[in-house]
Order: C-alpha cells, then structure tokens, then sequence
C-alpha cells in the first residue's frame, strides 16, 4: 500500500453484488484489495520510522487532530510511533476477521491489554471485574494492581453484582486458559449493561467465534499465538469500535508499545491461512481429546464446545514426566504454532498465580496444556502414549496394559 493510503477504513469489504465476502476469503484479502491496483501482489514492508514532510504548518494540525481523537492521520504517515502503513494492513484485517470497525495492534498481548487497562483507568475507571481462569500473566497484572486498577473476581452468575460506579471494565476469557472454561458471551454482555466487556479471543480466533457479535465491545488477541501462526512473532491487537480505537492509539503513541512493521507484515501473511490452520488442527485435538477421554492414565479432559486446537488433560501419574517424555511434541510455553507444544501450566504460564487461587481456578497441579499443530493425528498420538507411559509408577504399568490402551 502507498504509504498516503495507508488506512485501516480503506478497503471494500463486500462482494461486487453487496454481500459479505466468507471469512476464509476476508482471511486471504483483507489489507489487500488494493495491492493489484499498484500492480503489487505481495504486500510491501515499509520500515520507515519518519517520514518526509514540506509543510509543517499542515503537519501541526494532523498531530493537533490525532491529540484530540486518536483517528488516523489523513494522509502520509508521520512517524512510526504514530503508525506504520504495513501493520495498519494488519489491523484493517483482524478488524474485518472480527466484524469491528477497528483493530490497534501493539508489541505483545500485554501491552495491548495494559494500553486498554490505561484507557479506562484515565478517565478514572479503575475498576475491572473479571472470570477466573485468565491467562496467567494477565491474571497478575490485575491482582497486583501494577498499573492502578483494582480486581474484583467472581463467576459469570456475579458479574452484575460485582458492578460499581467506578467499574470501567468486564474481562473474561473464552475458551480460557489453560482450562477451556467457556462463558456464554451474550449472557455475559447483556450483565455488563454499559460497562465495555473485554473478550481475550486468543484461543478461539475469529475462525471459531466473533465475540463482538455477542456483545463484547473489546475482542482481544496475543496475535503471537494463531494469528501469527508459526511461533516467529511477538504481537497483541484490539479489535473495537473506532472511538475505542482512537484512544487505544493515543495511548499506544504515548507508552511506545507499537507494533514492528515485520512482524505486522508477518501477522497478515499469517491470518491467510488462518482458518485452513484452525480447522486442520481443531480436526487432531478432537481425536487427541476422545482418544485421552478413553484412556485410564488420564483423569480427567478439557475440551471446548466450540471445538479448537487445543487440548486440557489431569493425569494420574506425574504430569512433569509426561513433559520429559516427549519427543515429536515440543515441551514449551505458548501455543498456536503449526508443531504441536506442550507445558504444564502450574510450572509455567499459570506460575505467578498464588497457588490457592489457581487451584480454585481449576488449574491443578496435574493439568497438562496441548496446543495441537498440523502433524499427523497418528504419530502425535504415539508420542502422547509413550509419554504417558513413562508417567506411571511402575506398579501401575501391568494394569495400564491389562486394560488394552495404547
């Protein structure tokens, strides 16, 4: 895109005829309808940090503009802190994945989480309520109050009674993580009443759920994990409307957590094959899940109504040798790459939860958490059983084999 075009309202998005184009075909066009007209067809990576401008009287009323609403800058861009012509591809794209006007794209999935967190707390909305589980990291931003707000935990059922005056956001996670709890988003929204409800969208993505179309005015991602989908990028986005969007930029401008343009470019690539990935995986951690729901080694299987590639399971035996034990599956935090990773949460992602919190949670100490990539269902399971086999007390292997499994 020419730098002077760069917008994130600047494509069509229907068809010729005036119908919405298909998800799948969004997740290969969107941020780059325009490409063919340039006579481009890759998108370009523009890794520009300033750029040239002659007038600085017209310079000072853009800068003047975007102080007062966070809207884009018309015309070039000014400076990278401000935006960048290839992560804005990006973001025009999640946007269109996620059925919200807008998208702000940032350095991580905390940063993006923080820049919403700084939003409310400015006009003096500092407290949240959310669900339990969170991701972990999450979790202890809020807990510890590391950026002036204050938590109220409670279930779905209470997330009307725990509202107060000074209440500037509802945060829930669906599937969450590592459990793959589920909320009924619409119930959730219609409790929020006018307080803006906050979505953490990362495992589900746009391909499995839009939780703006159940009444979630922030739908939030760590593009790190599926959009990005080869374990190679570090990234967040916010998709909202646009007036969230404004002071999303704003802050982003003033706290520096901006998007590289590689890895927006990165990004982009990514959501093109965003819904072949989900599928193809989410069809493996289904089979993994009924074939772990069967086995007498496993105590218990977390699985998503909604489906998806990842996989929850409490052993009987040691959950930390299943971690030694593998060796096709990757032993390591993060999820949503096309290799299949494994962790155990109580080690790693969850770690900074206070242990009684998490246990409460539902986070066990013998919760393991799959993230399914596109290998063969068949070697993926064969790595899973001699894993699990290795987890068992050695009393408890005749008995395992007595029962016909693996």
């Amino acid at each position: 895109m020419d730098s002077a075009t760069a917008s994130t309202h600047a494509y069509d998005d229907v068809r010729p005829s005036g119908a919405p184009r298909a998800l799948a075909t969004e997740a290969v066009h969107a941020g780059r309808d325009d490409l063919a007209r340039q006579g481009l067809h890759a998108p370009p990576i523009d890794l520009s940090t300033t750029y040239p401008s002659y007038d600085s009287r017209a310079e000072a009323a853009r800068i003047d503009a975007f102080a007062a609403t966070g809207a884009e800058p018309d015309g070039p861009p000014v400076y990278g802190r401000l935006g960048n012509p290839t992560v804005a591809r990006f973001e025009t794209a999640l946007a269109r994945l996620e059925g919200t006007e807008s998208a702000v794209a940032f350095a991580s999935g905390m940063a993006a989480l923080s820049a919403v967190l700084l939003a409310r707390s400015s006009t003096g909305l500092r407290h949240v309520v959310a669900v339990r589980p969170l991701y972990g990291c999450s979790d202890h931003l809020l807990t510890a109050g590391l950026l002036g707000s204050e938590v109220t935990w409670t279930d779905p059922a209470g997330i009307s009674d725990a509202l107060r005056p000074d209440t500037g956001l509802v945060l829930v996670e669906s599937p969450a993580n590592p459990t793959l709890a589920e909320v009924d988003l619409r119930a959730v929204a219609h409790a929020c009443g006018s307080v803006p409800l906050l979505v953490d969208n990362t495992f589900a993505t746009p391909v499995l759920q839009r939780p703006a179309e159940q009444g979630a005015r922030l739908v939030l991602h760590s593009a790190t994990k599926y959009l990005g989908g080869h374990g190679d990028v570090l990234a967040g986005v916010v998709a909202c409307d646009e007036e969230f969007a404004g002071r999303l930029r704003q802050i982003r401008f003033a706290t520096g957590g901006v998007l590289h343009p590689l890895a927006g470019y990165l990004l982009l690539r990514g959501l093109s094959t965003l819904p072949v990935r989900v599928r193809a995986a989410s069809a493996t951690a289904a089979e993994l899940a009924r074939r772990l729901a069967a086995d007498p080694r496993v105590a218990r299987v977390h699985y998503p109504r909604i489906g998806g590639a990842m996989v929850a399971f409490e052993v009987h035996g040691d959950p930390h040798e299943v971690i030694a034990g593998v060796r096709l599956i990757t032993p390591a935090v993060s999820l949503g790459s096309v290799d299949t990773l494994i962790q155990h949460p109580a080690s790693i992602s969850h770690r900074i939860v206070d242990a009684d919190e998490r246990r409460d949670a539902g986070v066990s100490d013998r919760l393991l958490r799959l993230s399914v990539g596109l290998e063969d269902t068949e070697d993926l399971w064969a790595d899973l059983d001699g894993a699990l086999n290795g987890a068992l007390p050695a009393s408890a292997e005749p008995s395992r084999r007595a029962a016909g499994v693996g």
